[in-house]
């Protein structure tokens, strides 16, 4: 008798193509770092110039499917058994899509990402003066608004959809799109090139936010134990981080990652309610209104905003924001997958909006609360916050809290804060990817707990060669270029999730009994 043969972990047609072209793209890009990351930033300032209106209706787009979606027939649609109760309650959900949505990078965008914009405001407003000062707050929350997570979001409905109602063994890109594309295409090598594309952005942008998030811990231990920034403290950093998104990737979403989000939404409240009683809590509530005020003024403005006249020249935010939302994409298929995964039991409706609604407003707030406590020791003196972040972004966040009461254990809760966000992030990465690379039935089980530490190993990996020989900077350009196909893609499963729920006519029989 022959022996069984045990069935493969991974999918090697998709996840060794996309290894390979990774290599070759980041060797030789970190080899020859300064002249890569020239040639990618002359490509993407090409890009910026030539489609900024093209990223900006895309966008907008985007939003306006996620709310015909929901409010039309198709937002009742219940993926997977109308009579089953949804897999997590509201906040838990609302807390894992938070988590996953805002991760480390919100930490840094709510501190500095003001100055960016106060050194160089737009509409030919004075640098540095009290109006740059709020178009710097309203320009951080604008970056964390309804455009970026509805491109987050809104592959989810047809991963969604294949997954929990068709009950398809494999939640990818090609499978959502077999029902436009045809089986000849899907089953043949465009399927492949499709989910390739999907696993280089994913794993490039997962190294570049391992790379990314790691100086928002190093410079706070840096400033804690008085020493000296170096690659040793971030290798322990990574050691550190790697185990614990290793462990809750692991463990699963259950044990692992909803426990995690929960709690990180309570410490970074705790966290945030310090900051206001300590700190500055009148001045930030002021501020924050302004900024909200000021925001809601001005946010058709920022959304579709490319200077095509040139007022006042070029400035920090046109280029920045075609940036944001080409790097979002990268990131959308990831999130949607990931949203597809956990959203079992809620409609369309519950899973857009949540989507949209909860990380906005958390994010915000974040803003208002760590933008405030800047501008406020900008403003009073105590730090030269325009200044440092001119010469070193990063270096600005361990400044500003230095001056809060208790200013060692501030630091010490806003590491592990940002610690616990970018865990939270990557472990849903590792699930996720093992999910879509993974063999098992995905409408039955969950992804291989073994691929999930491979996964994780290789991000890691290739996230600390990077850093060491400094190769992120032209990887996340890339990331950001790279963002153009996946572009066209989403609006492929928009079609198709819309496609397949009128073959189902699933708004009659896939919804929830009155």
């Amino acid at each position: 008798m022959k022996k069984r043969k045990h069935p493969s972990l991974i999918d090697y047609s998709i996840f060794i193509p996309s290894m390979i072209s990774l290599i070759v793209i980041s060797i030789p890009f970190s080899m020859y770092e300064s002249k890569s990351l020239e040639l990618l930033n002359q490509v993407f300032d090409s890009v910026v110039s030539t489609f900024s209106w093209g990223y900006i209706w895309y966008a907008i787009i985007l939003v306006g499917a996620g709310l015909y979606l929901s409010f039309s027939r198709y937002g009742n649609v219940v993926l997977g058994d109308p009579n089953e109760k949804p897999r997590f309650n509201l906040f838990e959900y609302a807390s894992i899509l938070i988590a996953m949505g805002l991760g480390s990078t919100i930490m840094r965008t709510g501190m500095v990402e003001w100055a960016n914009v106060t050194l160089d405001p737009p509409f030919g407003v004075e640098s540095g003066s009290s109006e740059a000062l709020l178009w710097g707050n309203a320009y951080s929350m604008f970056m964390w608004s309804f455009q970026v997570f509805a491109i987050f979001v809104m592959a989810a409905p047809a991963l969604g959809y294949i997954l929990h109602v068709r009950k398809k063994p494999f939640m990818r890109i090609s499978e959502a799109c077999r029902v436009l594309l045809g089986d000849t295409f899907i089953d043949g090598i465009g399927g492949k090139i499709l989910d390739s594309i999907f696993l280089v952005s994913i794993l490039a942008g997962a190294a570049v936010t391992l790379g990314l998030g790691a100086p928002i811990i190093t410079y706070n231990i840096a400033e804690l134990f008085q020493i000296e920034q170096s690659f040793t403290i971030t290798l322990i950093v990574t050691v550190v981080w790697v185990s614990l998104f290793s462990i809750s990737a692991y463990l699963g979403v259950e044990k692992g990652i909803k426990r995690l989000s929960t709690f990180n939404m309570y410490l970074a409240g705790i966290f945030a309610l310090f900051i206001m009683v300590a700190g500055p809590g009148i001045f930030i509530l002021n501020y924050f209104t302004d900024s909200i005020g000021f925001l809601l003024s001005n946010y058709f403005n920022m959304s579709l905003f490319t200077n095509a006249v040139d007022v006042g020249g070029k400035t920090y935010i046109e280029s920045q924001t075609i940036f944001w939302f080409a790097y979002s994409a990268t990131w959308a298929m990831l999130h949607s997958v990931f949203a597809a995964k956990i959203s079992r039991g809620r409609t369309i409706k519950e899973m857009i909006l949540t989507y949209l609604l909860a990380p906005t407003a958390i994010s915000w707030i974040a803003t208002g609360v760590l933008g405030g406590l800047g501008v406020n020791r900008y403003i009073n003196g105590a730090v030269d916050v325009l200044s440092i972040v001119e010469k070193d972004a990063m270096a600005a966040i361990p400044a500003i809290l230095r001056t809060l009461p208790l200013s060692s254990i501030a630091i010490v809760v806003f590491i592990i804060v940002a610690m616990i966000f970018l865990t939270t992030t990557l472990d849903s990465t590792t699930y996720t990817i093992a999910s879509y690379t993974g063999t098992k039935d995905m409408s039955k089980a969950e992804p291989s707990r073994k691929l999930r530490i491979i996964i994780a190993t290789l991000i890691t990996i290739m996230a600390l060669i990077l850093m060491q020989i400094g190769g992120l900077a032209p990887l996340e350009v890339l990331s950001g270029v790279m963002g153009l196909p996946i572009i066209i893609i989403q609006f492929l499963t928009i079609a198709a999730a819309k496609k397949m729920m009128d073959q189902d006519k699933a708004w009659l029989h896939n919804v929830r009994k009155k």
